[in-house]
């Protein structure tokens, strides 16, 4: 049932994330079934409440990562609803009224508008769900890090769903991306089709070792546990390392190399 503030949108399309594939197997050991996941959802608004203001019948929208909050803390009113503490993801959560979220991997979808976002007319819907996830997860920490600045280095860690997305925001941003991967096949992916402008095998000693110092930043999207140090070394002195992936298991901290490097490790 659609309350005052909800829109009810027909999913067209909805991304396939790697955390979906955490929750179904339980790897984070968080999971509660039965479970609908898919929080990369797009579609064509069927209906709205008696006091939605931002939508109406017919217009494309989305909804990403989270459906709810508190709506009163400091984050919320910074906008930064995604750290709220009574945070409420798109499903496998519990909403305001007890009730369990479910996701996009289904027909329907119904959210608070607050949470629901207008999709524009000219970016196809196919194309922009990805953007819900992946995207903001990519071009937030560019941006936010200050990663962003023509003719920096930046490094991405992992070709994958996240790793395209980092590689196309880097590079309209005017920066030099480097891709660096455990898979010598992912090269020319890389390079010809997402015009990074370099890539490095980082199972090959002699690739890494020749790149020591060199990257203003990495974006890290591997969701499987690997090693830090080895991109740690890549970094110049205050280089950032921003880890996006989340495997299950933790990974190990090397400390010295952060204290000789001055090295920060963000999320």
């Amino acid at each position: 049932e659609t309350r005052e503030k909800d829109v009810a949108f027909k999913v067209l399309y909805c991304g396939i994330c790697h955390s979906d594939l955490h929750m179904v197997k339980n790897e984070w050991g968080i999971t509660t079934y039965p479970l609908v996941p898919g929080h990369e959802i797009v579609g064509v608004v069927t209906e709205v409440g008696s006091r939605v203001q931002k939508y109406k019948v017919g217009d494309k929208v989305g909804v990403g990562c989270l459906v709810g909050s508190c709506q009163s803390c400091d984050k919320c009113a910074d906008n930064l609803e995604n750290y709220c503490p009574r945070l409420i993801l798109t499903y496998g959560a519990k909403y305001h009224d007890g009730t369990t979220t479910y996701g996009g991997y289904s027909d329907i979808m119904v959210a608070d508008e607050h949470f629901v976002i207008r999709i524009p007319d000219n970016l196809p819907l196919e194309g922009a769900a990805p953007l819900l996830c992946a995207g903001i997860t990519t071009y937030s920490p560019l941006r936010y890090y200050g990663l962003d600045k023509p003719g920096m280095h930046v490094g991405v860690v992992g070709l994958g769903g996240l790793g395209h997305v980092a590689v196309k925001f880097a590079k309209a941003m005017g920066v030099r991306v480097t891709v660096i991967s455990t898979s010598p096949s992912k090269k020319e992916e890389a390079i010809k089709r997402l015009k990074a402008d370099s890539f490095l095998v980082s199972r090959e000693q002699d690739q890494m070792l020749a790149a020591w110092g060199t990257m203003d930043g990495i974006i890290d999207t591997v969701s499987a546990v690997h090693p830090i140090l080895p991109l740690i070394r890549l970094l110049k002195t205050n280089g950032k390392l921003v880890v996006l992936g989340a495997p299950e298991k933790p990974h190990e901290l090397p400390v010295f190399p952060l204290l000789m490097g001055k090295a920060h490790i963000n999320g």
